[in-house]
């Protein structure tokens, strides 16, 4: 029985669903879901993370958060990542700090992964240096944190309600003609709701629970024991609108088509994410381009250029522009820094 089969069978049984829980069925199914059964990164993937198109990313983001800690002291630390895809982001993190003296062996690495398909890889990946896996943030040590979460958040799953009437309608997944189909619940009270209670009639609001609960655990372990956090992803500071969205073979498709089979995401709500550590000092939210540009990311691009020729030259000019430019993932990609009470704040990030 496909997924969609348990889905209509179930909405029949119980009724319509959120489309949070829509998504959790869709990506971590432990039959069906999407990261639990295969490797979605890369060119033969449905979709390409800045990691996988060019070192310079990792390089960069290591030689961050590592002046972070010498910043704060250089205390033993954890080091880990929030959805570490196939591991090459923490590679590369690594490769371009292992000249920091002390920072390897101050450092426990620590991934944060669900996909036992992806540990898998992660394993391979970073088979020198002896990772610790967690199922969730909760379960990471009492201790200083850096940690960093690149397209993490956007995957975690949004209720969305619309504004109706007055009032606040939620966004459901129920059956129509024996099919999956979008449908509107009825009023419904949402004190998290309060600051839009004067917008107007179709406005919709995307909440994402899921992300709270997580900087639930990592904003106190940096408030209390020192640390940082780096959040990059697309999204925005706040603005309503619908972003649900599926991604398969690099190409957008319909969310509801072939539930399981593409990965479902949203944007994300930088905002909600600072407010959801109140003890940390927020970095004003930057485009990634700007953020790399100010890391050095062109001075290090002309480095390795020298080194090519032809067609890997060529692929490196258009890595380049792909992380940095704003037609391309420059402006749609955003970065958020979150630091200890009275640290200085990350590399490449200003204080608001």
């Amino acid at each position: 029985m496909s997924l969609e089969d348990l889905l209509i069978a179930r909405v029949s049984e119980t009724g319509p669903m959120t489309v949070a829980d829509y998504m959790v069925e869709c990506l971590l199914h432990p039959r069906h879901g999407y990261y639990t059964t295969r490797d979605p990164l890369g060119i033969a993937g449905d979709f390409t993370t800045a990691p996988e198109i060019s070192q310079m990313f990792g390089e960069l983001i290591g030689l961050t958060l590592a002046q972070a800690w010498i910043d704060q002291g250089a205390p033993r630390f954890t080091l880990a990542e929030l959805g570490p895809g196939r591991g090459t982001l923490m590679a590369d993190i690594l490769r371009a700090t292992r000249a920091v003296p002390g920072f390897h062996d101050a450092a426990t690495i620590t991934l944060v992964e669900a996909s036992p398909v992806l540990r898998d890889r992660q394993a391979e990946t970073l088979a020198d240096f002896a990772p610790t896996w967690l199922d969730s943030a909760a379960d990471l040590p009492d201790a200083p944190l850096f940690v960093v979460a690149n397209e993490f958040f956007d995957a975690l799953p949004i209720r969305q309600f619309l504004r109706d009437g007055g009032t606040w309608r939620e966004r459901q997944v129920g059956v129509t003609d024996g099919a999956l189909a979008f449908g509107l619940g009825g009023p419904t009270d949402q004190p998290t709701l309060a600051p839009w209670s004067d917008t107007p009639d179709g406005t919709l609001i995307e909440l994402r629970p899921a992300a709270a609960a997580v900087m639930a655990e990592i904003a106190p372990r940096i408030d209390t024991h020192g640390g940082a956090a780096l959040v990059v992803d697309y999204g925005t500071w706040g603005e309503p609108g619908d972003t649900f969205q599926a991604v398969r073979g690099h190409e957008k498709v319909a969310p509801l088509d072939t539930p399981g089979s593409a990965d479902l995401t949203a944007h994300v709500d930088f905002r909600a994410l600072a407010q959801s550590a109140p003890g940390l000092a927020a970095s004003a939210l930057t485009p990634q381009g700007v953020f790399l540009e100010r890391l050095g990311i062109t001075a290090r691009a002309q480095a390795l250029a020298s080194k090519l020729s032809g067609d890997p030259l060529a692929q490196h000019i258009v890595a380049h522009r792909r992380l940095t430019h704003p037609e391309e993932m420059g402006d749609l990609f955003k970065v958020l820094g979150l630091t200890a009470p009275g640290a200085p704040m990350l590399p490449g990030l200003s204080q608001t």
